[in-house]
């Protein structure tokens, strides 16, 4: 199987990029600065010479946008806009000019799309679209109207033969440097992976294994389209997710952090509290009922094996081991 993968190169590219390489797909990466064999160049917003991968390739990803991780200045909020609507709409346009068109194009999109709240879950059938909140910052809702525009431009992309999906994706769980998961257990090694804010807010994750095998599984599905909720059907407070998290790594305590030690954090990891305070009660509704099986629905034994992998990669690598 041929699969193009638009922004390849973060966290969940890699992750996408090693685990089909393995299976022994063919993978080229699109990435705006190629250093390797199997990338491929492009700006990610016009045709190019890139395109040609497209024709003939089976299967698209496209998970090319800015990074979330920053602070959410006007600047960077248009950034994230711009890069996810204009990366999305040019796919759409190499695979509408493609002779052999992939015959599916999965779309990066985000859980945030979902309202903040507390009371029910937000599956694809029931749940509530954000934007209207009371109560939450202002440009919370930016974030949602992103999430819509990115998905409305793969949904009026003009490609007939070609089935689309949205991954409406909860945070990846992988023991990757430099992702969400590691941060947060390098928080909790240093005894601040406290609640945050009382810790209400729920955080809702995939793990990484289950991540790839919902891509696998909706690649092979061609009876789904349209969104889809990447997420565990385990959703949990962000203090019942830490605590977990502490008892995977052994350390008992993590300091709380207010509201305002939550912004100063965020500004110290150029990070915005955003990530941290919704909460993103969300659950998948069409992948179970398409039969899809998750192997790690639950936090707790989830966290064990990400703390372990991350244990083993540390110590593959060389790294002192500072923390047990």
């Amino acid at each position: 199987m041929k699969v193009v993968l638009p922004g390849g190169t973060g966290q969940v590219g890699a992750i996408l990029d090693r685990a089909l390489t393995a299976a022994g797909h063919e993978v080229t990466v699109l990435t705006r600065r190629p250093t390797r064999e199997r990338q491929v160049g492009w700006d990610g917003a016009t045709l190019g010479r890139w395109a040609r991968v497209i024709d003939g390739s089976d299967v698209v990803v496209n998970l090319a946008g800015r990074s979330v991780s920053c602070r959410y200045t006007a600047e960077n909020l248009r950034a994230m806009m711009d890069s996810r609507v204009n990366s999305a709409r040019v796919v759409g346009q190499a695979i509408a000019a493609a002779a052999q068109p992939p015959r599916v194009w999965l779309q990066m999109s985000t859980a945030t799309i979902y309202a903040h709240r507390f009371d029910a879950a937000n599956d694809e059938a029931s749940g509530v679209i954000g934007g209207s909140e009371t109560g939450v910052p202002d440009y919370w809702a930016y974030s949602v109207d992103i999430a819509r525009n990115w998905e409305r431009t793969q949904a009026e992309a003009p490609t007939p033969a070609t089935r689309k999906v949205a991954l409406r994706s909860a945070m990846v769980m992988s023991p990757d440097r430099g992702g969400v998961f590691d941060v947060l257990l390098g928080l909790v090694r240093l005894g601040l992976g406290g609640p945050v804010a009382g810790g209400a807010q729920y955080v809702s994750w995939i793990h990484d294994e289950d991540f790839v095998r919902a891509v696998e599984f909706l690649i092979d599905r061609d009876d789904i389209d349209g969104p889809v909720n990447l997420a565990s059907p385990g959703p949990l407070p962000h203090r019942e997710f830490m605590r977990t998290l502490r008892a995977a790594q052994g350390i008992p305590v993590g300091l709380p952090a207010t509201r305002w030690m939550a912004e100063l954090g965020a500004f110290a990891l150029r990070s915005d509290t955003e990530l941290l305070l919704k909460s993103r009660r969300v659950v998948p509704g069409r992948l179970p009922a398409a039969g899809f099986d998750f192997v790690h629905p639950e936090w707790q034994p989830a966290a064990v094996d990400l703390v372990r992998r991350a244990r083993s990669s540390r110590t593959r690598a060389g790294r002192p081991r500072l923390f047990t």
